[in-house]
């Protein structure tokens, strides 16, 4: 060995030694990595793939923490391909195009494949990703792409369409254990110098959401605190634990599609009548820092989407939510935003004003708009004099009295269709009585 790699070789042992936990016990093959069955599992394509040695272009999709470095660097490993890694915040187009000559050479000279893994490869701009579209369809490499955004949305629609796209889940409770009781014992990690109590491990691997990184990092921090703590006796309690992570890490990316899951379920919750579940996703948003004022509009809209006239009572409300929202703001806003999330739950449901609307909206944007019946048109134009008679409601008994207000051609119930509970259906068979009664008074006058 030249005193040249050797040198190398010591520098990598030190710099092992002193690594964070996470990175030393960073998984080395599938068998280790933690979760994602779907994708590593024995039947799973990805290692089908890898084991044929056939891989094509990937872009790993999924939250902080979920192992998509991590993988990236396995499929390297496990592959007689080349590993290479080109950065998405401070690499350019210059560093892509170098990249792919290099492999380009390497194919040519060696016959040996690139692997080209670039981190947030949404964060590359347009013209960063358009220069990799012909090496990844002439396969010069192969490209394996990590991103914590929705690919489908932040990288160009050409790369995705030349790539598999597999969704990376957030790690259960029970994997983070494992992964804990792994760190603890290998000798990359605390080697067995430190004991944990049950419920200390519980609420590591709870508290880290789902993200391995964080979960690694807590255990890290708290075996420090142990080593200088009086009377722990190199052993992790629960207050040390909770020392270093007072609270559950849960993900949630304001800007990101958790954003749009978390709302989505907390709207569908309302509207399952859950209030449990509501406040559930409400505390979610909450506790990542969600904009109220966000959170009140969806309410304010759901007031008249989801129960409309069946409790009109819920536009008022709601009307308060978001002022709470803009006046008070938080923490104090959060009890308006629950009273409404639970109002809203509870509240009878009806959808006919939604619905009849967007019915309306597609007749007339059909182009089959009709005239105004010219009893209903403005009178105080010349001419008006020829249109037909207006009757005046509040001339006639209960305030109403029958005659033509659709186009010709459209019909009352095109278009709405009062709900069988709440104000609605009151309101509805109020005016079904009233229509009864001027029938029977029409038919009588006739004979």
């Amino acid at each position: 060995m030249s005193q040249n790699s050797l040198f190398d070789s010591q520098a990598a042992e030190h710099r092992a030694k002193v690594a964070p936990l996470a990175v030393r016990m960073r998984p080395r093959t599938l068998d280790e990595f933690a979760g994602q069955d779907h994708i590593v599992g024995p039947d799973s394509y990805l290692r089908r793939m890898i084991e044929a040695d056939a891989l094509s272009s990937l872009i790993l999709f999924g939250p902080a923490g979920t192992g998509k470095t991590t993988l990236a660097r396995i499929i390297a490993g496990s592959t007689a391909a080349y590993f290479e890694e080109v950065s998405a915040v401070t690499g350019s187009v210059k560093d892509l195009r170098i990249a792919i000559k290099n492999a380009g050479d390497r194919l040519a000279l060696q016959e040996q494949r690139t692997i080209l893994f670039i981190d947030e490869i949404h964060r590359f701009s347009k013209s960063q990703q358009d220069a990799l579209l012909h090496a990844v369809e002439d396969r010069i490499v192969v490209l394996i792409g990590a991103t914590t955004e929705n690919p489908y949305f932040e990288v160009n629609s050409p790369l995705v369409s030349r790539s598999r796209v597999l969704e990376l889940q957030a790690i259960d409770d029970d994997d983070v254990r494992a992964l804990l009781l792994r760190a603890l014992k290998d000798e990359r990690g605390l080697a067995g110098n430190m004991q944990i109590d049950d419920e200390a491990l519980s609420a590591l691997a709870l508290t880290a959401g789902g993200d391995a990184r964080v979960a690694l990092t807590s255990l890290e921090l708290a075996a420090q605190l142990a080593e200088h703590a009086p009377g722990t006796e190199n052993r992790i309690t629960l207050q040390l634990v909770q020392d270093v992570m007072p609270s559950r890490m849960l993900p949630y990316d304001k800007s990101g599609d958790m954003h749009y899951d978390v709302i989505s379920a907390f709207i569908k919750s309302m509207r399952g009548s859950d209030a449990d579940a509501a406040l559930y996703w409400l505390a979610r948003m909450l506790h990542g820092g969600e904009d109220p004022k966000f959170i009140a509009r969806r309410i304010f809209i759901f007031a008249s989407e989801d129960i409309g006239n069946a409790d009109p009572q819920a536009l008022l409300i709601a009307d308060a939510t978001f002022r709470s929202a803009e006046i008070i703001g938080m923490p104090e806003c959060q009890f308006n935003l629950a009273q409404a999330a639970a109002y809203m739950a509870l509240a009878p449901k009806n959808n006919a004003a939604c619905a009849g609307i967007t019915k309306a909206l597609e007749q007339i944007e059909g182009g089959k708009a009709g005239s105004v019946p010219s009893h209903l048109r403005d009178r105080t134009r010349p001419g008006s004099e020829e249109y037909g008679p207006y009757l005046y409601p509040h001339s006639y008994p209960n305030n109403w009295v029958q005659q033509q207000y659709l186009p010709d051609g459209l019909e009352r119930g095109d278009f709405y269709s009062p709900g069988k509970v709440g104000w609605e259906a009151r309101a509805a068979e109020r005016l079904r009585k009233i229509e009864d009664q001027q029938s029977e008074q029409t038919s009588q006058q006739s004979e």
